[in-house]
């Protein structure tokens, strides 16, 4: 599900948008996930570039890459038959992205046939999404994912749920607490809003090197080769 153009917006949007993101920003100050500033060492972390990942027993990490270009554009974590998918992005400096990114979600997997319900969640306002899958056996279902966002200082983090997290919060506990840990790196380098930050492999460019250096944490494994985020 990649991001489009940005819609023409009226002046109480954006308003309304920049209390909301500065509202994140506080919260996010003091509880994650955190900016570089506020967390300048990499130390206990797995360094994949724009995201910084604190190590946890039994937390599996998976880089995705697009096939196209080749490039890492998403990382995914699993824990105890859950997943989080991550992706940052590049923001403006004056607003957040969260509030449009939100309607652009809804709308796509309307399209798709799922539906979308808002709700109050541990990262403020969440998406729970039903989208339509076909069972092995041919029949109609759907699979339930959950969008959380958070706008920081010139970038935004975008996490998707799977699995048991995505409807059991007791469940979601342990990738919750990763997310709020996660360190994302702007760097200072001029980016259009929406941009992907870069990822890459850990430093040490070895899962197994990277996974001994990182206790409580498995092998960083390749995933799959993607041509679309979602």
């Amino acid at each position: 599900m990649a991001f489009g153009r940005r819609k023409t917006r009226t002046n109480q949007d954006a308003v309304d948008n920049v209390a909301e993101s500065s509202e994140n920003h506080s919260e996010k100050a003091s509880t994650g996930p955190f900016d570089e500033e506020a967390h300048p060492s990499a130390e206990g972390y797995v360094d994949l570039g724009a995201i910084r990942i604190a190590a946890r027993e039994g937390l599996q990490l998976r880089l995705e890459v697009e096939e196209s270009t080749k490039r890492v554009v998403a990382v995914t974590l699993d824990l105890n038959g859950s997943s989080l998918q991550l992706q940052a992005f590049a923001a403006p400096k004056s607003e957040g992205l969260w509030g449009e990114i939100r309607e652009q979600i809804s709308e796509s997997v309307g399209t798709q046939g799922g539906g979308v319900d808002a709700v109050d969640g541990t990262f403020g306002t969440e998406l729970v999404a039903k989208l339509p899958v076909q069972a092995p056996d041919g029949t109609a279902g759907y699979r339930v994912a959950r969008f959380v966002g958070v706008d920081g200082p010139r970038w935004f983090l975008r996490g998707v749920f799977g699995g048991s997290a995505a409807v059991d919060r007791e469940a979601a506990a342990g990738l919750e607490e990763v997310f709020r840990n996660i360190v994302v790196v702007r760097g200072d380098v001029p980016m259009p809003p929406r941009d992907l930050l870069p990822l890459r492999l850990p430093q040490d460019a070895s899962g197994a090197a990277a996974a001994a250096q990182s206790p409580g944490l498995d092998e960083v494994k390749r995933g799959p080769e993607v041509t679309k985020i979602g």
